[in-house]
């Protein structure tokens, strides 16, 4: 699958609720520039690219590697990451020196620059006292897979592990059945899904069709993050 249409899929969901992304659509900016608009996606991807010395931050391996979990992600060094943080997201600016010496330590540990990593350790800090739909939230940011268990119309139903928040602590619950919604008259492979399918989704947008490895990269790096995340909740 071509790398900009394929990050579009993990793309569309988040902005058509105003989360992240330009205001403006990618029908009136092209896609290519509209997804070079999200101020954190661009940018991790670049990182990725040029540490991997791959020209083109939308390789198609580049963005499996920031939204599922490849090998190109354990080629980024500790000080790259650091940089990259300090210098290109301005984090230092962003959050306490408390949270950013958290940070520093993560990074000690081998903290890889999956999407994961910036919902669970960057884009929102939660605490014993946050509320059920702002876990919600974060849990919905994350990317998931699941695997087909019925399709009728728009309507997806997939049996995944999703995050769960319990007892000040995140965990990936148990599998469970959750509902997508698929757009009719959406790419080719979308519309055909079928049952026993594995599929990604993000923020209940079903984004593509991917293989036993590809889900199992994903929940590695999910995994990782909920760990060091749960470290400063």
């Amino acid at each position: 699958m071509d790398g900009i249409l394929r990050c579009s899929r993990y793309s569309f969901g988040p902005n058509r609720l105003h989360y992240c992304g330009p205001d403006r659509s990618a029908v009136d900016m092209g896609v290519e520039a509209y997804l070079r608009e999200f101020k954190t996606l661009y940018p991790y991807l670049k990182l990725i690219a040029t540490a991997n010395n791959i020209a083109d931050p939308f390789d198609t391996q580049v963005v499996e590697a920031y939204w599922l979990g490849n090998e190109l992600l354990e080629n980024i060094s500790r000080q790259k990451l650091y940089q990259f943080l300090l210098n290109n997201l301005e984090l230092k600016k962003k959050i306490k020196l408390k949270e950013f010496n958290w940070l520093e330590n993560k990074l000690q540990q081998g903290v890889r620059p999956h999407h994961s990593f910036h919902v669970l350790n960057l884009w929102r800090q939660i605490s014993d006292r946050a509320e059920a739909q702002n876990f919600v939230s974060l849990a919905e940011c994350c990317v998931s897979a699941g695997k087909i268990v019925s399709v009728k119309g728009p309507e997806i139903i997939v049996l995944a592990e999703t995050l769960i928040y319990n007892q000040g602590k995140i965990t990936l619950g148990a599998p469970e059945n959750k509902t997508l919604t698929r757009q009719l008259e959406a790419e080719y492979d979308i519309e055909q899904l079928k049952p026993e399918q594995l599929i990604s989704f993000h923020w209940g947008v079903p984004c593509e069709v991917i293989s036993e490895k590809q889900a199992s990269s994903l929940k590695k790096y999910t995994l990782q993050n909920i760990m060091f995340a749960n470290q400063t909740i």
